[in-house]
């Protein structure tokens, strides 16, 4: 796209305006670190233009507090008691979602499903501007989550609502409904070293 131009217009009726304003599907994937962090740029950018975010994630911890969780409670905050930014609503699996409750050992096939019937019905009431589905691409791969119903649940979606989903793996059908797709390839890593990950680079 040199200086902002598409290589291609398609034939679709649309003007350019109503083109540029259209919901974007993206996919973080690849093997390489970064595919959330990404998408919590992106979220970063919703919050600042005023789109409600809502994040989901699917595989890791409750037991982890990632910076970038810390970092979108306090602008929730600012949003409260400002009005700058935007609302945001922050999820994790691990533990049980914030919308049930849930006592015994964790099902987490189970789990996978519930959070994605919420996000079923929050695009339903268009209820986001912008939707992080850390780690969705597992639930897809491991058969928790049926990849065609993803897909069809994305493209019939309501409204303005963009939604971007991070993971290894993405499958064929996910990557072939996407508007936009990146896939991060490791050149170099600290670990090939004997590295570990750090604190404020990692999480």
């Amino acid at each position: 796209m040199p200086q902002g131009q598409p290589s291609n217009v398609p034939a679709d009726g649309l003007t350019t305006r109503q083109r540029r304003h259209r919901p974007l599907l993206i996919v973080h994937t690849g093997q390489m670190k970064g595919k959330s962090t990404a998408a919590f740029g992106l979220a970063l950018r919703a919050w600042t233009a005023g789109l409600p975010v809502g994040v989901f994630q699917f595989v890791k911890s409750a037991k982890w507090r990632v910076g970038e969780e810390n970092a979108f409670r306090a602008l929730a905050e600012v949003h409260e008691r400002t009005g700058q930014g935007a609302p945001v609503a922050w999820h994790k699996m691990g533990e049980g979602w914030s919308w049930i409750q849930r006592g015994g050992d964790a099902d987490h096939a189970a789990d996978a499903l519930e959070g994605w019937r919420q996000i079923q019905r929050d695009l339903a009431a268009e209820r986001y501007g912008l939707y992080v589905l850390d780690e969705f691409t597992y639930p897809m791969k491991w058969g928790w989550v049926d990849v065609d119903e993803v897909v069809a649940t994305l493209a019939d979606r309501p409204g303005f609502q963009h939604v971007v989903i991070t993971g290894r793996d993405a499958d064929p059908r996910l990557v072939a409904a996407a508007d936009l797709v990146a896939e991060l390839t490791k050149v170099k890593h600290p670990m090939d070293a004997g590295q570990k990950g750090q604190k404020g680079i990692e999480w």
